[in-house]
């Protein structure tokens, strides 16, 4: 659009000081003329011309043209009032384009400025619209990096966090399957004392006492070598029963709890004196 403008007023600048130029040599040989009454056909012919200019109104064309025509009359006094009349319309007309190009003159300069001012503001919008851009850029680029940080560390923190409850997953069942095994171990050692109890009793209990309560006394009315020899053969016999028993029950008692030490410990009192029996079960027992 500037470039159209732009050709529009030169031609037009061009068109006015053409006019004006024409205008001024007309004027200059007209003021002449009114001075000195010599033809002279060539100088005529500067104000001929202003017929074959656009900016020249066909008024002022016909006027021009009439007053050539008339100019060979040879009265001075005609001559003198017509040439005055074309001169003033002509200067009129000079003064008209002057102003006129000045004005144009003006109109150009200022469309100049617009538009230089309009390219800088559309230079400075077109710069901070790239701007603009790569900053949008940049920070998207920035975020989907931060997306794909994020991402990738909630995939970790999802990992670690099943990681993590598998683990305690298999914690707990263990912890729940020692805890388990500790109560049954726990009963088991009770069932295994309460036998171990039980044998204790067997061997120091009143099944012994009972029997040598029973027939002690008898024995005691007959001959003191006799009765000492009987009281042995007793004792010892009610010991070996008492053994029997407890080897009976212990092994009882192994197979009922599934209790190996239950079951050493049957083994080890059936091949043991009785005494050391005795002593081994109560240190079992403490």
């Amino acid at each position: 659009v500037r470039e159209i403008e732009k050709a529009e007023y030169d031609t037009m600048h061009a068109d006015y000081s053409e006019s004006i130029d024409a205008l001024e040599r007309a004027v200059d040989v007209l003021k002449q003329q009114a001075y000195d009454r010599k033809q002279d056909p060539e100088s005529l012919m500067q104000v001929a011309s202003l017929k074959g200019l656009d900016l020249i109104p066909e008024s002022t064309k016909r006027m021009v043209d009439a007053f050539l025509q008339d100019e060979r009359a040879p009265e001075a006094d005609a001559y003198e009032a017509k040439s005055g009349g074309v001169v003033k319309m002509l200067e009129d007309l000079l003064d008209k384009f002057v102003a006129e190009r000045t004005t144009l003159e003006k109109e150009e300069m200022n469309a100049k400025h617009a538009y230089e001012m309009l390219m800088q503001d559309l230079t400075a919008q077109v710069t901070q619209a790239t701007a603009d851009k790569d900053e949008k850029s940049e920070a998207k680029a920035k975020a989907m990096q931060s997306k794909a940080t994020a991402e990738g560390d909630f995939k970790d923190t999802v990992a670690t966090r099943d990681a993590d409850e598998a683990y305690l997953g298999d914690l707990s069942a263990t912890c729940e399957q020692k805890a388990s095994d500790f109560e049954s171990r726990q009963a088991l050692r009770a069932e295994e004392l309460e036998a171990i109890n039980k044998a204790i009793e067997i061997i120091s209990g009143s099944a012994v006492k009972g029997n040598a309560e029973t027939y002690l006394p008898s024995l005691a009315q007959r001959s003191k070598g006799r009765a000492t020899a009987l009281v042995s053969v007793f004792m010892g016999r009610s010991q070996h029963g008492a053994q029997a028993r407890v080897v009976e029950y212990l092994q009882k008692r192994s197979h009922e709890l599934s209790s190996p030490i239950l079951l050493s410990l049957a083994t080890r009192v059936s091949s043991d004196p009785f005494e050391q029996v005795k002593k081994m079960i109560k240190d079992l027992v403490v």
